[in-house]
């Protein structure tokens, strides 16, 4: 799995786990549709680590907590 798609596969699993949508996270980080779009299926190599801190805190979690996740697992990712 790449980064990109660990990203996208952690922010999934939170919106799930606070019952939101894509949409929903698009209205209050206030990012293009374009942007969110490209997240969400993974069309990005790589992220803005901006962007990525403004879904986290709209997500309402911390950085620390977005990466403890064994997707992040240096043996579960490709570079």
């Amino acid at each position: 799995m790449t980064i990109s798609q660990a990203v996208t596969a952690r922010i999934n699993e939170i919106l799930r786990e606070k019952d939101m949508t894509w949409y929903k996270l698009e209205q209050i980080t206030g990012l293009s549709k374009g942007t969110i779009i490209g997240i969400q299926y993974s069309r990005y190599k790589s992220i803005n680590l901006t962007t990525l801190v403004i879904i986290i805190r709209a997500l309402g979690i911390s950085i620390d907590e977005f990466f403890r996740s064994p997707l992040f697992n240096e043996e579960n990712l490709d570079y």
